[in-house]
């Protein structure tokens, strides 16, 4: 399940998308215009910042800013950035340290795929389709 995390960092993300030609995008006008608490916004954009999906900026003029352009994200990156890696079961958290049922689980092909599909679907929506899809 994503959570209110992923969720709230993709509406940032999208926030600052689509006032860019802003300059730098104060929080609390984000916090604002998505009613989301400053202070929980605070904790998403510092992981945004670590995994430099924005940039952010202190003073007058201050806030924060993507770091590359709209259709160069994807909603799969900035999920994974906030929530961390698609796994919907345990035993394919880790690569290196499988299951000792691993070779012979009949269901482990099933999970695999669903990892796979779901990765695929999010890493192919970008945030500049988010932004198209949300003006049609």
């Amino acid at each position: 399940m994503i959570s209110t995390r992923g969720r709230y960092a993709l509406r940032v993300m999208l926030d600052i998308a689509e006032h860019s030609s802003d300059g730098y995008i104060p929080l609390k006008d984000i916090a604002r215009r998505q009613e989301i608490s400053k202070k929980y916004l605070e904790t998403i954009i510092r992981k945004l910042v670590k995994e430099k999906l924005v940039e952010g900026s202190s003073g007058k003029g201050g806030g924060y800013r993507l770091c590359r352009k709209p259709d160069e994200y994807t909603a799969g990156e900035i999920l994974e950035a906030s929530e961390g890696p698609f796994i919907s079961v345990s035993c394919l958290a880790d690569k290196t340290n499988k299951c000792p049922r691993a070779f012979k689980c009949q269901t482990l092909p099933l999970w695999e795929e669903f990892d796979k599909i779901t990765h695929d679907f999010f890493y192919s929506k970008r945030l500049v389709d988010l932004i198209n899809n949300q003006q049609n």
